[in-house]
């Protein structure tokens, strides 16, 4: 069934289908139309109840109050919202929601195909949803909108400032804004820190990262996350010249020969094994450097408090000369 569900996802994105069913989809960042905090100093004071937010597809939602009961349906979001402090008031999250483990204890919703019937029945006062999983859930959602619960689309990030932007639009739609501010400090002090030490690397490397095995291998291009995190650090992808997800042979692979390989899922125990017995692949430079290095899937593509962790653990990965401990 994971499996499954991997090679799903990793569809979705090579096909770009993360655009809403409906007409008023957008992919602009989520408005606020009444100003729910101050700056002072720099920093956000307390929220201010009500106020409204613009979601991911134009929709106005009213907060009247701080939620107290909270289904999220994306892994992204339920971490966002735990790191927020909200654990005592999330009653629901997505199948593969697995962080922090708290939220292994919590009511389950389904995944890509979720159980309506169970979310009206926790009549939340808000339910998170995410604009990556609209071109499968849209319909499901309008039901719950139908039974008189809010639903607030949050928008897929595709890059660090956009997950800054959702951390701070969710920690105003909850009353949790100092602590949304606090995760966004940390997470920049932490990229900082990693840019810092990547200014230091001499030489570029040219890699290559795979989000599925063979035979149909995903690679992300241009215009995507990881092709922010590469060129943050220094690095280049060879798969820069196409655009989003898509699939590459085997044979170019070798032909790219790329110095480094990035293997981004952990559904098969013998995935960098598998990488290093592909035929032909005993050419490539980072077979024979034994520099096929498989990082954390959840850190480096779930957009929240722990993507910084993962920007460097793609730096550790690339560069150990330069990020080992």
């Amino acid at each position: 069934m994971r499996n499954i569900w991997k090679l799903w996802l990793a569809s979705v994105l090579a096909l770009s289908l993360l655009a809403a069913c409906g007409s008023t989809a957008t992919k602009d960042q989520p408005e606020i139309d009444k100003t729910p905090t101050e700056e002072v100093g720099g920093q956000a004071d307390e929220t201010s109840f009500p106020l409204t937010l613009t979601d991911a597809v134009g929709n106005e939602i009213i907060f009247e109050a701080a939620p107290t009961k909270i289904v999220s349906m994306t892994a992204s979001n339920t971490e966002i919202l735990f790191g927020l402090g909200l654990n005592e008031e999330i009653v629901g999250v997505g199948d593969f929601d697995d962080y922090p483990a708290e939220a292994n204890e919590k009511e389950k919703i389904g995944a890509q195909q979720f159980n309506v019937e169970k979310i009206v029945a926790m009549n939340p006062d808000i339910v998170f949803a995410h604009e990556i999983g609209l071109s499968t859930g849209e319909e499901g959602l309008q039901q719950i909108r139908d039974a008189g619960i809010p639903v607030f689309v949050v928008k897929n990030a595709t890059n660090f400032d956009e997950t800054y932007k959702s951390i701070e639009t969710l920690g105003q739609a909850t009353g949790k804004t100092e602590e949304a501010q606090e995760i966004i400090e940390s997470m920049k002090a932490k990229v900082e820190d990693v840019l810092a030490k990547a200014d230091t690397v001499e030489e570029k490397k040219t890699v290559f990262v795979e989000t599925s095995p063979a035979p149909d291998i995903y690679t992300p291009g241009k215009g995507t996350f990881m092709q922010e995190m590469l060129d943050m650090i220094g690095a280049e992808n060879i798969s820069a010249d196409q655009e989003g997800w898509f699939v590459m042979d085997a044979e170019e692979i070798v032909n790219r020969n790329p110095e480094v390989i990035i293997v981004m899922y952990d559904y098969i125990d013998t995935a960098v094994e598998d990488v290093y017995k592909r035929p032909g692949f005993d050419a490539v430079t980072a077979i024979q450097d034994e520099a096929v290095i498989q990082v954390q899937e959840n850190i480096t593509s779930r957009t929240g408090p722990r993507l910084a962790e993962g920007l460097e653990e793609v730096a550790k990965a690339i560069y150990p000369e330069v990020f080992g401990e």
